[in-house]
């Protein structure tokens, strides 16, 4: 599949691209995508939540009442869940949420989704660019000259530069990433790619087989 590529004033340089079929041309694998997508998502959960057990509290060990004939439940000492201010039974311990998977799953997962960028036509490939300074008026330009202004456009640069990502930053549904930092969720959150020609090189080296 050839793309030609345009130049940040969306006018074509008279360049034209090849998708590499092993990594655009796929057949889309939808259970890879579902497990690479749950992984990361999973990835992102802090897991930081923790009550305090019958051993972490202060406080007397002394029994509070005999053991049968009170009337009541039958309780230790006042750390008791039973009691108010008391531990809490099978709480929350801080843990990690991630999943692991094969390499081979993730990079086919990642093939999928531009597989499925591809047929959509959702893809534009573009000359390098940077900016002397970070301004997001130069960031918004770019985005009407390439058409994919409120598209939610996901830019994929080789090297991702501090003035290209400080003059996106503030711009809602827009996102910019290194392309050696590609992953499915992204690719997938995205309604269009804008590729440099570099980044695309790197995308080749990365997942193509």
């Amino acid at each position: 599949m050839e793309v030609s590529v345009l130049n940040i004033k969306g006018q074509e340089t008279g360049r034209k691209v090849t998708l590499n079929d092993s990594v655009f041309g796929i057949t889309p694998n939808d259970h890879v995508i579902y497990l690479d997508v749950k992984r990361y998502l999973a990835a992102q959960r802090h897991g930081n939540a923790k009550t305090k057990e019958r051993s972490e509290l202060s406080g007397s060990t002394r029994k509070l009442g005999r053991q049968k004939g009170g009337g009541g439940a039958r309780r230790g000492d006042i750390n008791s869940p039973l009691l108010r201010g008391g531990a809490r039974v099978f709480g929350p311990k801080p843990r990690d949420y991630g999943i692991k998977l094969n390499k081979k799953v993730t990079q086919l997962a990642r093939r999928s989704a531009l597989s499925y960028k591809a047929q959509e036509n959702a893809i534009v490939v573009v000359e390098d660019f940077t900016f002397d300074a970070p301004r997001t008026k130069n960031f918004i330009e770019v985005l009407k000259a390439l058409g994919v202004e409120g598209k939610k456009p996901l830019f994929l640069m080789e090297e991702l530069s501090e003035n290209v990502y400080l003059s996106a930053r503030n711009l809602p549904r827009v996102r910019t990433m290194s392309a050696r930092n590609l992953h499915t969720y992204g690719v997938l959150d995205a309604g269009v790619l804008v590729i440099t020609e570099k980044a695309l090189a790197g995308i080749d080296a990365i997942l193509a087989k």
